[in-house]
């Protein structure tokens, strides 16, 4: 069956054929100050790109950005789109298509959440080890394509990540990431139906583009910067200026693990 996606980005694959990225990653809300830890190749923005969006959310900067790490290519999605701008879930993933039309075989999906496991540490990060998908769609609607998701996440990718955490002394645990649509945060009472189904954080991403990566055969990683208690875990208020706040102070960690992963993988 002819993937939709082979053609879709062939202009700007044409035009970057000097990318040879072997790692790919998409940031969350809070987490672009990555960029800025790597040396700068090239960029360009995703309004530059026929089929992709950029967002009107502030923590996404809307832009592909080549960086070197040694002697290899990282390509950082610097922000991403979501289903509650009004967007169809095909369009929402596009720029996972735009990574494995250049040919990355694995990506690593970070988002900001909130934590629903009174047992987690907070500030700190999850490894997402399967997700729920409460969005109420997929990004292969109108083109059936009948994807295994009985390892979504890649369990080396995972297990790597554990043991750099460990190294490193950061704040990580592994859990079950819900995917819900958005854009209001969740009630009390939606929490607890999510703790009692499994969920262990929750967030408004992600798990669209892991059904798209899986349908693009490439490798996932996910992880989750926990930036806030779910509601009714505490009684602080949620907001989105706190979440990105508090994302951009865990770029440190997240930088620790990225390196030593894009050696491991490229």
């Amino acid at each position: 069956m002819p993937n939709p996606g082979d053609s879709e980005f062939a202009e700007f694959v044409r035009d970057h054929s000097d990318w040879n990225p072997a790692f790919a990653i998409v940031l969350g809300s809070g987490l672009g100050g990555l960029v800025d830890r790597f040396e700068l190749l090239e960029e360009v923005r995703y309004d530059d790109i026929d089929g992709l969006h950029t967002s009107r959310v502030p923590g996404h900067s809307g832009r592909f950005v080549l960086v070197r790490h040694g002697e290899s290519q990282l390509l950082i999605a610097q922000g991403r789109v979501h289903l509650y701008e009004g967007l169809s879930a095909y369009q929402a993933t596009a720029i996972v298509r735009a990574v494995a039309a250049l040919g990355v075989k694995a990506v690593m999906l970070t988002n900001a959440a909130g934590a629903i496991n009174p047992d987690f540490q907070l500030p700190g990060w999850m490894g997402i080890t399967d997700h729920i998908n409460f969005t109420g769609t997929s990004p292969l609607v109108g083109h059936p394509s009948f994807v295994d998701l009985s390892e979504a996440y890649d369990r080396e990718l995972l297990q790597k990540t554990r043991l750099l955490a460990d190294e490193h002394k950061i704040a990580y645990a592994e859990g079950v990431y819900a995917g819900v649509l958005g854009p209001q945060y969740e009630t009390p009472a939606e929490v607890r139906m999510l703790r009692t189904l499994g969920a262990d954080a929750v967030g408004m991403s992600t798990v669209l583009e892991a059904i798209e990566a899986r349908a693009q055969e490439m490798r996932v990683l996910g992880l989750s910067c926990l930036t806030n208690w779910g509601a009714g875990i505490s009684t602080e208020n949620l907001s989105h200026a706190d979440v990105v706040q508090r994302g951009d102070t865990a770029v440190d960690d997240l930088e620790r693990i990225v390196r030593s992963l894009v050696e491991s993988v490229s």
